[in-house]
């Protein structure tokens, strides 16, 4: 980075810091760009974002409040406009579209959000709006909530509990939307780049992909946790995740050494469409910076991480704070 103050270099850098965010202190990475020469200090947009998202992260998680990407896809599990949904509730005009912008909800409202996941809960608040609809249109509005499968809730905690590690959003996982669609495609960009992936290599792979996305954004990607064994970094329950899916195979391949190892290949592309500019952005990034690297040396790569050094055989998960002092990327 340039610096603004005399035209040379200037150095990334961090330092635990704390932010006043309704009244409420939270300790958070600080992180800054630093002038080699004067050594004044300057952030950027991007910084400044990640800075305060990881604060925004916090609160949500204390206080019960959904992420955007949540809010959005309550919307849509119902198949209403954000107009509708904030007639129904009862917000300002806009409001509900601006929550699924970023806006922070107060907290009344973020349990509001929460709650009407449970569609027998939401149907209480459309027959509670029902003076505000025309009875044609709150017919329509009604079958459309009846329609969605309650059933759905048990699903979604079956593969919380079996990939997700419980599925809780938190400072273990990034604060990272728990997406078994979007995991599957994060693995099928890579086995598709790299022609087939080596367990050691995805585990990898998958660990840079999340902490270098979090150093980033604030949020990890793939929702995964992760632990550090001696071979390095890798997700929790890793292999349950590679077998979780049926249309990714995995195949043992015997090397000269007599060696072996379990590949995993696919025959299917990834769904692009499941990721934002941004996230793509992050994916190529972390493969044009290990594509030349073999499992072996990713490995030895990873253990010179701070996440893995601190964390070895501690039996702990890596707290994703680590992402900021990545030194691989």
């Amino acid at each position: 980075m340039q610096s603004p103050f005399t035209g040379g270099h200037a150095t990334l850098r961090h330092e635990l810091s704390e932010l006043t965010f309704r009244k409420e202190k939270f300790q958070y990475v600080h992180q800054f760009y630093e002038c080699d020469e004067t050594k004044e200090r300057f952030t950027t947009t991007a910084l400044d974002e990640v800075n305060v998202g990881q604060v925004y992260n916090q609160y949500r998680a204390k206080y019960g409040i959904p992420f955007p990407d949540e809010i959005k896809r309550i919307r849509q599990r119902y198949g209403l406009p954000a107009s509708k949904m904030s007639q129904i509730l009862g917000f300002g005009d806009n409001q509900y579209r601006l929550y699924e912008n970023g806006d922070m909800p107060s907290e009344a409202n973020g349990k509001i959000l929460m709650s009407i996941q449970n569609p027998k809960i939401f149907e209480s608040f459309v027959a509670n709006a029902r003076n505000q609809f025309d009875e044609e249109e709150y017919v329509k509005i009604l079958n459309k909530v009846k329609a969605v499968d309650i059933d759905m809730n048990a699903d979604d905690a079956f593969i919380k509990n079996h990939i997700f590690n419980g599925g809780r959003r938190d400072i273990f996982n990034g604060y990272a939307t728990q997406s078994i669609s979007k995991l599957k495609n994060i693995i099928l960009f890579y086995i598709e780049k790299y022609h087939g992936v080596f367990f050691t290599m995805m585990n990898k792979l998958l660990f840079y992909t999340d902490f270098y996305s979090y150093k980033t954004t604030s949020k990890g990607m793939s929702g995964l946790s992760y632990k550090a064994i001696q071979r390095g970094p890798v997700p929790i329950r890793w292999d349950r995740i590679y077998s979780f899916f049926d249309d990714i195979q995995q195949e043992i391949v015997h090397f000269d050494s007599g060696a072996e190892g379990t590949k995993l290949t696919s025959t299917l592309s990834p769904d692009l469409s499941e990721f934002s500019e941004e996230e793509l952005g992050i994916l190529d990034t972390i493969y044009q910076r290990f594509k030349a690297e073999n499992s072996t040396k990713i490995s030895d790569i990873s253990h010179n991480e701070d996440a893995w050094q601190k964390y070895v055989d501690s039996g702990q998960m890596i707290n994703f704070d680590m992402a900021f002092s990545l030194k691989a990327i």
